[in-house]
């Protein structure tokens, strides 16, 4: 059976199952290089509602103890929102894990302008928008690009924002050899 890939998206053909395996293209593997970057081009993610359990899970695992966080007395009897919050970094994790793909060419370069703008609270529904900013030659084999991420909540409440920088390999290197940065 032939399978039609995605743009942007191939097997990875591995050597090691059996053939008719390796000729599937594997999920949310992209294989786009600098060239297939478009500015401007949007993503949105599924919905995906926090709850107790994985906030409190996540707030474990990174020992985020913050009486705001993991502590239902306080939010509700002294806090300023009546009730508790989800920590900052989950929301920040579990926003751009929502968008988040598998570029074999991408790395992650950093992260600018990251803003909490709203709180989030236990059984909120949060969805992600992906937009692509910018492109530049950076290196030798890889370019930068930026890309905003806008986390929103319920019907459209802007809750978090970033910005991803990436370096990404360029698919033909010698076309971007006058436009490196020294």
């Amino acid at each position: 059976m032939s399978y039609k890939s995605t743009i942007g998206i191939a097997s990875t053909h591995a050597q090691d199952m059996p053939q008719e395996h390796a000729d599937i293209p594997v999920w949310n593997s992209e294989n786009w290089y600098y060239e297939d970057w478009e500015p401007g081009h949007k993503i949105r993610s599924l919905r995906r509602t926090i709850s107790e359990g994985e906030s409190h899970q996540f707030n474990l695992l990174v020992t985020d103890i913050h009486p705001y966080v993991q502590d239902q007395h306080f939010a509700e009897k002294e806090g300023l929102f009546g009730r508790r919050l989800v920590a900052g970094a989950f929301v920040f994790s579990a926003g751009l894990g929502l968008v988040a793909t598998n570029c074999v060419n991408a790395f992650s370069y950093g992260y600018d302008k990251l803003r909490f703008i709203k709180p989030v609270f236990i059984g909120d529904t949060i969805y992600t928008v992906r937009t692509h900013l910018d492109k530049r030659p950076k290196y030798e084999e890889m370019g930068l690009i930026r890309a905003s991420y806008e986390v929103f909540k319920g019907e459209g409440e802007l809750v978090l924002y970033c910005e991803h920088l990436q370096t990404v390999k360029y698919r033909n290197p010698q076309d971007f050899k006058a436009a490196v940065e020294n």
